[in-house]
């Protein structure tokens, strides 16, 4: 299946056998048939392309080919078997996809890995969309001829917003690179060898103890229940049958254009009606759009952004709707937290607002309004448990529920959701405009502040307010705007390597931008990991498409001309900015670079002046070799009488994960380090400590 698309146009289609011609030069034969190539990039892809479905575990169109899993063997005439993901089509290739030893090799190895995976699969919150359970049935396994030989290991609960089982595990290693290749984060890797590997987090800690933002990406593609969102729906249920309780819900964007999914329906279906519909069946006693908080989030965003502009200062802003994002500049971009908008994400907003005025308008208590959330996004359970989002122990989002858990909460209460009418959200903060619809989609922050800039730039009325030049696919996107003679150059991004990218090119004065917004899943919030499972390219462009249709068929785009925003400021905020607003809707953010906080010390050292050494033996510099090298400079420093000149420590992390394996010898950071460069440098800093090295 190819996927070609703008950014309001979708095509999916697949190549029918009538377009197969012999005399196509590039052209390969699958069973018997005659099937042309043109830019595939690897086997599979080509016979995919002739309607022939190979089963994979680790294949994956957005991440690199691994070739692990060996579902995908092919019999390639003159070469036997072979992985068809990892090779690349030749011109006159005969290929057999479904012979007996190829469908015998694969039953195997489904059984080899169900002989040690949790077989709990009526009770598995992914078993409607597990990669294992659907191949296992449609090559007819029924049974497992082999032992288990692997001990049960416990269950990470640590994260706020995932949870991570490795009793189900298939070492596929699609969770790896998606971390490693799509956030350049690397927070878990596979550890040890034979049997014993494992896929773990750093030292075998907690997801919650190391460098982990909750993008949750890895649950997105894990094709099993390893990795999966953590779960609210039970303390949402207590919530709703507490009688002392008055429980509220706001939607993003992005849930309303992905939820049809887990019901059978196309993707891009819009059922926000639907949705209120069966909120108010669960027992919501009010249903709010998290839209209304964005619209709210485009009036401060954009006065910050201009008023930076203006005094050029701290600029780029960077966009804080995306709490993985925050998490992630944090840790690694600590120097850029000032550059961070300080205005709370839509989500945090929405609530701070809510326990604000719906106390007094519900007649109920402030603390016994309880907010939950419709989210797409795992990295908002985190961002409801962040210290600066409650006030006297009461926080502004009690829960926070995915796409995936509303769908669950609304089949287990019974309701037929396909056939709900439509119901309208309650005002007013159920009152929105296409501008805050827009945050749903990449690029969609950007179009709506720009919808109020320009207004505020030109003091005229915007009559087009698209922006086309902001919107696409491509992970980071630039473009310049100019409004009023003023020239104001964008940057787009998703992915959170993508922003790693960035910010090294601003560090560096190579990439000079006014405004950056981060999205840290593709395609944005409709990429989110709490979204209705999907392993197509274009099920992602249709819920792009359908955000901006939504925009379209709005009464109101800017989020300036929303009535219910503008009395909130009459009544309550002042104006934007104002010392009001920034007690109720902005934060700060703070320093989570982690350096050397967590080391071991090797070697001590007795002289009072000494050459420090360190080598990273965090997740991915320990795969690369780190511990071996250690090892060889304790031998070499003991060989060279250097024990007293020298302090050596293991390092849990040096925030340099993607270019491994990490080692400093005083001031200098050695990336890719080898053990002949490392004692090099040792030697250059000895002889400055006037050390002779034998």
């Amino acid at each position: 299946m190819r996927c070609l698309h703008n950014s309001l146009q979708i095509t999916c289609c697949s190549v029918t056998e009538e377009k197969y011609t012999m005399s196509n030069k590039q052209a390969i034969t699958v069973d018997g048939r005659t099937i042309p190539y043109n830019g595939e990039r690897n086997l599979l892809e080509v016979i995919r392309k002739a309607n022939i479905e190979i089963p994979t575990f680790c294949y994956h169109s957005e991440l690199s080919v691994y070739g692990a899993c060996r579902m995908c063997l092919v019999d390639v005439e003159g070469k036997g078997l072979l992985s068809s993901c990892s090779i690349l089509p030749e011109a006159g290739m005969k290929i057999r996809t479904n012979t007996q030893e190829i469908r015998d090799i694969r039953k195997i190895a489904i059984e080899l890995i169900l002989a040690n995976h949790q077989q709990d699969c009526p009770s598995c919150v992914k078993s409607s969309s597990c990669k294992l359970l659907e191949i296992s049935n449609k090559l007819g396994v029924g049974k497992v001829r082999f032992k288990k030989t692997q001990k049960e290991a416990p269950i990470d609960i640590s994260s706020h917003g995932l949870l991570r089982d490795p009793n189900k595990c298939i070492l596929c290693g699609d969770c790896v690179r998606a971390c490693s290749e799509i956030q350049g984060i690397g927070a878990i890797d596979f550890a040890f060898r034979g049997s014993a590997v494992s896929v773990l987090p750093a030292f075998g800690k907690d997801l919650h103890d190391v460098e982990c933002v909750e993008c949750g990406q890895c649950a997105r593609v894990c094709p099993t229940g390893s990795i999966i969102p953590k779960f609210e729906i039970e303390q949402v249920f207590q919530a709703l049958e507490n009688t002392g309780k008055t429980v509220v819900a706001q939607i993003a964007p992005a849930v309303r254009v992905a939820i049809g999914e887990m019901f059978g329906m196309k993707p891009g279906t819009v059922l926000t009606g639907q949705i209120t519909a069966a909120l108010k069946m669960l027992g919501f006693k009010k249903v709010f759009d998290t839209s209304f908080a964005a619209d709210l989030t485009v009036m401060e965003e954009t006065n910050e952004f201009l008023t930076r502009k203006e005094k050029n200062k701290d600029l780029p802003l960077l966009t804080s709707c995306c709490p993985a994002w925050v998490k992630f500049a944090e840790q690694y971009f600590p120097e850029f937290v000032g550059n961070l908008s300080s205005c709370k994400s839509p989500q945090q907003m929405f609530g701070a607002v809510a326990k604000k005025v719906l106390p007094e308008q519900l007649n109920v208590k402030k603390e016994d309004l309880v907010i939950v959330s419709i989210m797409p996004c795992t990295a908002k359970k985190f961002e409801s448990h962040r210290p600066e989002f409650s006030e006297e122990g009461i926080p502004e989002v009690d829960y926070v529920i995915t796409t995936q858990e509303l769908a669950a909460m609304i089949k287990q209460a019974g309701i037929r959701f396909e056939q709900l009418a439509p119901e309208s959200m309650d005002m007013p903060l159920g009152f929105k405009t296409g501008a805050g619809v827009l945050f749903g989609a990449s690029g969609g922050v950007t179009e709506a502040v720009l919808r109020y800039a320009t207004e505020q730039l030109t003091g005229t009325t915007l009559e087009s307010v698209d922006f086309h030049e902001v919107r696409g696919q491509e992970g980071l996107r630039e473009t310049k705007i100019e409004i009023n003679g003023e020239e104001l150059t964008i940057g787009i991004v998703h992915g959170l390597k993508n922003a790693k990218r960035v910010l090294e090119e601003v560090k560096k004065g190579k990439r000079h931008l006014d405004f950056i917004e981060v999205m840290s899943c593709p395609g944005g919030c409709i990429g989110g990991a709490g979204q209705p499972v999907t392993f197509d390219d274009c099920t992602r462009a249709e819920r792009t498409k359908a955000i901006y249709e939504t925009d379209k068929s709005l009464q109101l785009h800017k989020a300036q001309d929303n009535p219910y925003i503008q009395e909130l400021y009459q009544n309550v905020l002042g104006e934007p900015n104002s010392h009001e607003a920034h007690e109720l809707l902005h934060t700060e953010y703070s320093n989570r670079k982690r350096i050397s906080d967590e080391s071991i010390r090797i070697i001590v050292g007795k002289n009072e002046e000494k050459l420090s050494i360190n080598v990273c033996v965090g997740t991915n510099c320990f795969v690369k070799g780190s511990q071996t090298i250690l090892n060889k400079l304790v031998n070499y420093i003991d060989n060279h009488n250097l024990k007293d000149d020298v302090e050596v420590k293991a390092t849990f992390c040096m925030e340099n994960c993607q270019n491994g394996p990490s080692a400093s010898v005083g001031k200098k950071m050695l990336s890719n380090a080898n053990f002949d460069e490392i004692c090099a440098e040792i030697e250059r800093e000895a002889a400055k400590l006037h050390t002779t090295v034998s």
